[in-house]
């Protein structure tokens, strides 16, 4: 298998034609087709097919793919460690973040990595770990900071912790129900949660069974992002569930308030999160090294904004 062979399957499997993948590859259709052909011939395997509308991997080609991907990003990572030691670093660096970190710690963090590292390009992804850990599988980004838990897939992914918090029941200020004191009295209440949809299991038992709560499941509705999950609170009675350190960010606090319920809730950790048995780039520990500074900067800091957000947190590293 050569190189041009896999750029081209994983080009054809990202834009869904060959006509595209050739734009994508800045190449001729013919190249990439003649590509596809030769690898389709040296494994004696149809990794193709093709129909009126494009064409779609069989399932030989998903097989390869995921290893292309995984091939082709470890190579872009080989790249960037070399130009970094010719004191030239360039290139890419995906990395996934937790949506709170995203509000909190994360400017600092970026604004320190590209006074480190101005030639390299951050891609960032905001969003659950469902959202990471496909990425992660890939090869398609180095490392997450985000949830560990007991459904992080052990044997695939290793994890170092940073933080732990509470998580809390929330309403927008002025909620009719802003005293209620008991999961119970919110049970006629409709939901705004936003989680991965294969948490819904462990979702409900941590924030309602565990109570001995049965709410109808009706009332709980999912929001893919925080922004809408806001919306909706704000403009509707609907209730919702977060890690405490949002509540420290301004648009946060300024539109929503922790319910104190005398139930207790789950207590997170998030931490870094990298597929096992690999080691961190050049750029991805120079990331890595960027928000260690920051969080130890900013969690012995007297400013009151910072009191505020490390007061929710406990420093594990």
């Amino acid at each position: 298998m050569k190189l041009h062979q896999l750029q081209a399957l994983v080009a054809i499997a990202d834009c869904g034609s060959i006509r595209a993948a050739a734009r994508t590859l800045a190449v001729s259709q013919t190249a990439v087709a003649k590509a596809l052909r030769e690898l389709e011939s040296q494994l004696q395997l149809p990794l193709l097919v093709r129909n009126a509308s494009g064409v779609m991997l069989t399932q030989y080609g998903r097989s390869l793919l995921l290893h292309a991907r995984q091939m082709l990003g470890q190579l872009e990572q080989a790249q960037l460690e070399l130009a970094h030691l010719r004191g030239q670093a360039e290139g890419q660096l995906r990395l996934g973040i937790s949506p709170w970190m995203g509000m909190t710690l994360l400017p600092e963090v970026v604004l320190l990595f590209r006074q480190r590292m101005p030639q390299v390009r951050l891609e960032i992804f905001e969003g659950l770990m469902a959202v990471t850990l496909p990425r992660l599988r890939e090869g398609t980004m180095e490392f997450a900071v985000g949830l560990v838990s007991a459904l992080l897939p052990r044997p695939e992914f290793s994890s170092d912790p940073l933080f732990s918090y509470q998580m809390a029941v929330i309403a927008r200020h002025g909620h009719p129900k802003q005293q209620c004191r008991s999961i119970h009295d919110l049970l006629d209440q409709d939901w705004v949660v936003n989680y991965p949809d294969a948490n819904h299991q462990s979702f409900m038992n941590e924030l309602f069974w565990q109570h001995d709560a049965h709410i109808a499941e009706e009332r709980v509705q999912r929001a893919q992002s925080l922004q809408l999950m806001l919306s909706l609170m704000e403009h509707t009675d609907m209730v919702s569930y977060c890690p405490e350190p949002m509540l420290t960010v301004p648009m946060f606090q300024e539109r929503i308030t922790r319910l104190n319920l005398r139930e207790s809730f789950a207590t997170d950790t998030i931490g870094i999160v990298t597929p096992r048995n690999t080691q961190l780039g050049t750029a991805a520990q120079c990331f890595v090294d960027c928000l260690l500074q920051v969080v130890r900067r900013r969690s012995r800091s007297s400013k009151s904004e910072d009191r505020r957000l490390f007061d929710t947190l406990k420093v594990l590293v």
